[in-house]
């Protein structure tokens, strides 16, 4: 176990106004993203973007605590020869790493998933933490659908997440917990208070289990989603959102947590900013912040489209969506900050 102290470095990545970047795509995802901007995946492409978005110096040192990265990322270096993990280091924020092995189909659950990963993590998390990681993150999927989701795919994907967070903390690294309620399973069409049923459910089984498993609530960050209808029946409002996601959380989630840092999950970027803000003026007892990935990356990715010309460009779209979100994480964003710039 490191010296530093877990409730300080969870303490950190949820800092008034700043929040994590997730930037922990796999090399299928990434490939996806490139080829929507007509740029070839390869290691070098990969490390010329990420290294753009982690050498924006003001959106890394004033709007965001931490990067969620891949094991490729991780053990990158910078065209000077830099490890990417030390540039976040230089501008003040702290390299994560994502750890799960994705989701796969759950016997005996037709159309539910379990996250695997568990095998070898104690041993991968010691090498992370030499590799400069102070935080990691596991995501659980759970899937509304007729009869979805089971007691036992909600209780599995509960316990996996909580083995993975004890782990995490035994080697000195921060787990984000992060238990995803889709909003794009098929057919994708239930209402608002479906999610809410669903995700209180989910989330009052994942404390009991970390409750169980002696996870240290102060050392760890929650990554939820937002209480939201079904991609193919959107019709709640940015106020009713944030009242139903807000009250969910508190029914929920014990104080001791430092913060919640919400996934985007099928948001639109400007969505994804709006709800948050419209939570942040609620009186709770925990920071809540932004952990977004395409809501954070999309705009930089067009903008740079693979040339190194554009590198000042995807930086500037870049830091508006970081800067966007910071204003949200406080409270304060307006839509009129988007149309202004």
């Amino acid at each position: 176990m490191t010296s530093e102290r877990l409730e300080d470095i969870a303490t950190a990545m949820v800092a008034d106004g700043k929040g994590i970047l997730a930037a922990d795509e796999s090399s299928g995802t990434i490939k996806k993203r490139f080829d929507v901007i007509k740029v070839t995946s390869t290691e070098d492409s990969r490390r010329d973007y990420r290294e753009m978005l982690f050498r924006a110096d003001e959106a890394m040192s004033q709007y965001i605590s931490g990067v969620i990265l891949y094991d490729e990322t991780l053990r990158q270096k910078a065209v000077d020869g830099t490890p990417l993990a030390e540039l976040i280091k230089a501008s003040g924020s702290i390299p994560g790493i994502k750890v799960d092995a994705g989701a796969k189909d759950l016997a005996g659950f037709p159309g539910e998933t379990i996250t695997e990963g568990l095998d070898g993590l104690r041993e991968r998390l010691q090498d992370y933490h030499q590799l400069g990681a102070r935080f990691a993150k596991w995501r659980g999927v759970i899937t509304i659908a007729e009869g979805l989701p089971t007691w036992g795919a909600v209780k599995q994907n509960a316990q996996a997440l909580a083995r993975y967070a004890a782990l995490c903390q035994e080697n000195g690294i921060v787990p984000i917990v992060e238990p995803e309620v889709l909003m794009d399973g098929a057919p994708a069409d239930h209402s608002i208070d479906r999610c809410y049923e669903v995700t209180e459910w989910v989330l009052k089984t994942l404390f009991d289990e970390l409750y169980d498993a002696r996870v240290s609530l102060e050392g760890m960050i929650l990554k939820p989603n937002m209480i939201i209808d079904g991609k193919n029946a959107r019709k709640a409002s940015v106020d009713e959102v944030a009242e139903k996601t807000v009250r969910c959380l508190k029914a929920t989630v014990p104080s001791a947590v430092p913060g919640i840092a919400f996934l985007s999950g099928g948001q639109s970027d400007e969505e994804a900013t709006a709800h948050l803000s419209a939570m942040n003026a609620y009186d709770m007892p925990w920071k809540l912040t932004f952990s977004y990935g395409r809501a954070l990356q999309t705009a930089a990715l067009q903008a740079w489209g693979g040339k190194a010309e554009n590198v000042a460009a995807g930086q500037r779209a870049f830091t508006h969506r970081a800067r966007m979100n910071s204003l949200a994480a406080k409270g304060s964003w307006k839509n009129e900050l988007e149309q202004a710039a």
